[in-house]
């Protein structure tokens, strides 16, 4: 026979093997979910199936962004309770967010939590509630995020420091194939060496904007998401100003999600290329002191020559068609000029 405890606002049972499974919400605790999706109708699939084990109250807005495939069919057919809002043009990660998250306030103006989930994730069971209850433990804490997971179960990176040009060197110039290999997952790398290896929560800077649980207060206090990053480093600046404002930023590594990583951005490798580099450059130039914003761009124009180089050995050797190598060599040399 399991046991059943009372755990924040939720009836928690424990099986016989000593896990925390969470029954029942014994109160109104309700969360607005904003998903965001661009031709990615299997896996959004899974995502809104994984969403109907949550026993709370979700509230979700699908934002379709142009997708071509039947990603707004499916929504309306499988998935009726789902608000859908198919704004025919990708207007990017950020803007998509912004209008399900304001969607969402119009028709719930009550809700407890905003979920940003991205449409290729699955929630694990208990998942949702634990940063729920999280953030109902802890009053200061505007953000928190789950250990994230790579489909074979294996662990995947999702909380970091902000960035600093030795994480732009590192990027560029790869531990394990130009540095020390030692150096992924030190603190150098941005990295947080307890992720992975402990099950209790920890301070972060910022989470990957896979998943992230917030409180509604704290997007009135510092805003939506910045629309001038269309995709990319979004919820880096976004979570700078949730730490400007006094709040913290936390990981619960016992709420897990599974995340495939890039399903949208893979589908034009030389756009999301720039698109990143874009963004980042971006954050510097509003984030970064003189001294840092120098030490990223050279970080980033020898990074750039050396990928174009790469590429040119990659051709010479027959490893790479010509049409290829010259959109690598065009996309590294407008990156870094």
């Amino acid at each position: 026979m399991g046991q059943r405890l009372h755990y924040s606002g939720m009836t928690v049972s424990i099986d016989r093997c000593g896990n925390e499974m969470y029954g029942g919400v014994t109160d109104m605790t309700s969360v607005g979910v904003a998903i965001v999706s661009y031709n990615t109708s299997e896996l959004l699939y899974r995502c809104l199936r994984s969403l109907q084990a949550v026993p709370m109250p979700v509230h979700i807005a699908v934002v379709d962004n142009g997708s071509h495939d039947d990603s707004v069919a499916m929504v309306r057919r499988e998935f009726p309770e789902v608000v859908l809002i198919a704004t025919g043009e990708n207007h990017g990660f950020a803007k998509g967010t912004n209008i399900g998250i304001q969607r969402l306030r119009e028709q719930w103006p009550d809700l407890t939590y905003v979920l940003m989930l991205n449409p290729d994730t699955e929630v694990h069971l208990g998942a949702v509630e634990r940063l729920v209850a999280f953030l109902e433990d802890h009053p200061r804490v505007g953000v928190v995020a789950p250990r994230l997971e790579n489909p074979d179960g294996s662990l995947q990176r999702a909380a970091f420091r902000f960035p600093t040009p030795m994480m732009t060197f590192l990027d560029l110039f790869p531990p394990g194939e130009v540095t020390p290999g030692r150096w992924y997952d030190s603190w150098a790398h941005g990295r947080y060496p307890q992720e992975g290896q402990t099950s209790a929560p920890f301070a972060i800077d910022h989470p990957l904007g896979a998943c992230m649980l917030t409180r509604p207060q704290v997007l009135a206090q510092v805003g939506l998401l910045d629309e001038r990053y269309h995709m990319y480093v979004e919820e880096v600046d976004w979570c700078r100003r949730v730490r400007g404002a006094g709040w913290a930023i936390w990981q619960e590594p016992q709420a897990c999600v599974m995340h495939v990583g890039g399903a949208s951005s893979r589908q034009f490798r030389a756009f999301s290329t720039r698109a990143i580099w874009q963004s980042r450059q971006r954050y510097w130039a509003q984030w970064c002191t003189p001294s840092e914003r120098f030490w990223h761009h050279c970080w980033l124009r020898l990074g750039m020559w050396r990928l174009r180089w790469l590429a040119w050995r990659a051709y010479q050797r027959g490893g790479l068609a010509h049409a290829d190598y010259v959109a690598q060599r065009d996309v590294y040399r407008s990156i870094g000029q």
